[in-house]
């Protein structure tokens, strides 16, 4: 390895030790990581910004600004209390109402918009029930990621997969669908051994959530109305934004900048409401990220996990599973994606079946984001959400939980493409 290849890795170890051990702020950390390696000349301020995924950016800030306003109106409250009254007040029922939305909405939506949108109806249910909030969001946040798995718009890895394979919205549905079904029913069994059926809330808790009426919690009908058009119409948005030859933060900003202008709400109070530090703390890791790609790191590291196979399909297949879940839950998975493409059409090119491989890569990309708190955008956004709220999740509470859950998600992603891809 060379100088700069040292320092990058070097930057990104100490910032991932110091994220895990939650002595400084993890937006502190990623942006001073970040600009010690413009200060060595790792990269240069160019590559840096070219690194920096301004459309994740765009979505987070545009969807932070769209639920500050539509919560106004009281859709949040009244989803919550009308979900609670469905459930008859079990918050295990409740969490599995909430867990289902999530994942579906996470295979048609932004995962960040999909926990921007469910963590403030998660919040108010529970202050009803008088129970804790984060087993509900640690739930969530890997109810999102397994949900994205599903089809070719609910992950970026699965949408950079099939514009180079060549891949569509039914093929995704046809063989990374079925095996998340059985990974979401694994996990919620497993949720329900953790927290499930240790859930209690009082009689009397129960008794005055199913005594409250929905609709006495809507503040202003006329922004409600505005917020569900509007609402779907970010679904469409987001479903077609290919088709439409735009990108998803366009969406997202323009859906912010419609509901204000429409709503008649003051632009500073929706600002006030944006989780800023979140958004400096992706834009630091964006370039400490970058400067493992641009150093050659991540490479080498995809280099590595094809090579030790032999040229192996079904071996390289598990191989590359296994490799990306782990490389994905501390490593931002796109730039991983982004370089592993290249490898796997120049196999193809050589005359080997990389289909399997297409699919190890798209499971093993999405899935491993659940294993550390850092390892996709929702978990971060949920858990700055729980924090803002007075229910810090740590990195190292929700590692107990998410990196034991996303191995077992592997494993059965593992079983799953060997019977749909049994060796030759």
């Amino acid at each position: 390895m060379d100088a700069s290849q040292i320092i990058s890795v070097a930057v990104f170890v100490v910032a991932l030790g110091l994220i895990m051990s939650e002595k400084v702020h993890r937006a502190l950390v990623a942006l001073v990581g970040a600009v010690i390696l413009l200060a060595a000349h790792v990269v240069t301020f160019e590559q840096a910004v070219g690194h920096v995924d301004f459309n994740t950016l765009g979505v987070l800030l545009g969807m932070m600004m769209f639920v500050s306003v539509v919560k106004l109106s009281g859709v949040f409250e009244y989803l919550a209390v009308a979900c609670a009254r469905l459930a008859k007040g079990d918050p295990w029922r409740i969490m599995l109402l909430l867990v289902l939305l999530t994942a579906l909405l996470s295979a048609f939506l932004d995962n960040v918009t999909t926990v921007l949108l469910v963590g403030p109806m998660t919040l108010t249910l529970c202050r009803l029930l008088e129970v804790g909030p984060v087993p509900f969001f640690l739930a969530e946040i890997m109810a999102s990621n397994i949900g994205g798995t599903a089809t070719l718009i609910g992950d970026p890895p699965n949408i950079m997969i099939g514009s180079a394979a060549g891949l569509s919205f039914a093929d995704f549905l046809a063989y990374d669908a079925p095996a998340v079904a059985v990974i979401l029913a694994a996990v919620l069994g497993a949720f329900y051994l953790l927290y499930g059926r240790k859930m209690a809330v009082s009689p009397e808790a129960r008794a005055a959530v199913m005594a409250l009426e929905p609709a006495s919690y809507v503040k202003d009908r006329r922004l409600l109305a505005v917020s569900a058009v509007m609402t779907a119409l970010v679904v469409a948005g987001f479903m077609f934004h290919a088709a439409l030859g735009l990108e998803s933060c366009v969406i997202a900003l323009g859906a912010a900048g419609l509901i204000l202008l429409v709503s008649r709400q003051s632009i500073e109070r929706a600002l006030a409401e944006v989780e800023w530090t979140t958004l400096t703390f992706f834009l630091g890791l964006f370039v400490i990220v970058g400067a493992l790609t641009e150093t050659g790191v991540i490479g080498m590291l995809a280099n590595a996990l094809v090579g030790a196979t032999g040229g192996d399909v079904f071996l390289t297949m598990m191989v590359l599973l296994v490799g990306s879940a782990l490389i994905s839950s501390f490593l931002d998975n796109i730039p991983f994606v982004a370089t592993m493409i290249p490898i796997l059409l120049s196999m193809g090119s050589a005359g080997i079946d990389v289909t399997p491989l297409w699919w190890a890569v798209s499971l093993g990309a999405c899935l491993g984001g659940n294993g550390t708190l850092i390892g996709a955008s929702a978990n971060v956004v949920l858990s700055d959400i729980s924090r803002k709220n007075g229910h810090e999740i740590t990195f190292a509470q929700y590692l107990r939980v998410g990196f034991p859950l996303m191995l077992l998600s592997v494993a059965l992603a593992a079983a799953y493409l060997a019977l749909r891809f049994p060796p030759a």
